[in-house]
């Protein structure tokens, strides 16, 4: 690449959160993540236009996963291209994008089965009805280890980097190394002070490969997650924050991890503690924040290590009785 390619983000505003979006202005111009319904019309036309771009121009739309506040507004964005955007998702989160239903379903078999919520599934239905902009079948699917041109001489590399969901890639553009994570590296979590993450040992991997093989020299993240004294990153991180940020991720997973492998080492108990059935590990760490909140990181998190237990548990007993 002969001249740096200029990325600016795109911010929306939604409830508690920032939702950031990234713009690289290449020849055949992309936009990394595209917020909920109300945020390519509410949000990104304006700033385009402030910085002289039309998103009609936008040629690329690049998810780093399926969650809902990085997809919502795909449908919405591709339409105000005159459908000429190519759409980009991992295979593994691609149903999240084809129906709302599976962000219902995602709930259902994973942190719903903990939050005593008899409106959980109507709350679900009622939020991908209000900011999913619409389903879609994607144009392209990926799985880590292709390369888009977006025109010129200027490439972005997908790598694959399951954890927080399934799907989840980091898109690297060439020669500069600039690189989009989406949600993949949590730290301490965003507004509720915890990481999630569904896969714990993907994660692990996934931050490992990124800080050691990856090794951005601008990351770009999802929200501002924190450090561990609360204060945010930023979303635009440098080489050194960059690797800070991997590296305390992985600190924080570590330490999580031994707290939920011995809570349930010693049996899942179930107590009045909103923390229930995993109360042992939020008073291990110290998490005072509340667990109700959506998307409930704590319970997302721990119904992975729970999966991954029995997971390995299951594989260990295969191999003891072949």
């Amino acid at each position: 690449m002969t001249t740096p390619v200029a990325v600016h983000p795109l911010v929306s505003p939604w409830g508690r959160f920032g939702l950031y979006s990234f713009f690289i202005d290449a020849p055949e111009p992309a936009i990394v993540d595209t917020g909920i319904a109300s945020s390519p019309a509410e949000g990104m036309a304006p700033a385009l236009e402030a910085i002289g771009r039309r998103i009609e121009d936008v040629r690329w739309i690049l998810l780093t996963h399926g969650h809902i506040d990085h997809i919502g507004g795909a449908h919405a964005l591709w339409e105000l291209t005159g459908r000429r955007a190519k759409v980009v998702i991992h295979e593994a989160d691609a149903p999240m994008l084809r129906a709302r239903q599976a962000h219902v379903d995602e709930y259902l078999s994973g942190r719903g089965q903990y939050l005593q919520d008899p409106d959980g599934e109507a709350k679900q239905i009622g939020a991908a009805n209000a900011v999913i902009s619409g389903e879609m079948e994607p144009s392209m699917l990926v799985r880590g280890g292709e390369t888009l041109s977006l025109g010129g001489d200027v490439t972005v590399s997908v790598h694959s980097i399951p954890g927080h969901t399934p799907g989840s890639v980091a898109y690297v553009i060439d020669g500069q190394d600039d690189v989009f994570v989406g949600d993949a590296v949590q730290v301490h979590g965003a507004a509720n002070g915890f990481p999630g993450y569904v896969d714990p040992s993907g994660y692990r991997s996934s931050l490992e490969y990124l800080r050691d093989e990856v090794r951005p020299r601008h990351l770009y993240l999802g929200h501002p997650y924190r450090r561990s004294d609360g204060t945010p990153y930023g979303v635009e991180l440098d080489e050194s924050q960059a690797r800070e940020a991997l590296t305390e991720s992985l600190a924080i997973e570590a330490h999580v991890g031994q707290a939920a492998c011995g809570c349930l080492a010693d049996g899942l108990q179930e107590s009045q503690s909103p923390y229930s059935p995993f109360a042992p590990v939020a008073r291990e760490l110290g998490y005072d924040g509340d667990p109700t909140l959506e998307p409930s990181p704590f319970f997302t998190t721990m119904n992975g290590y729970r999966t991954q237990s029995t997971t390995t548990s299951f594989q260990r007993s295969v191999r003891n009785h072949g």
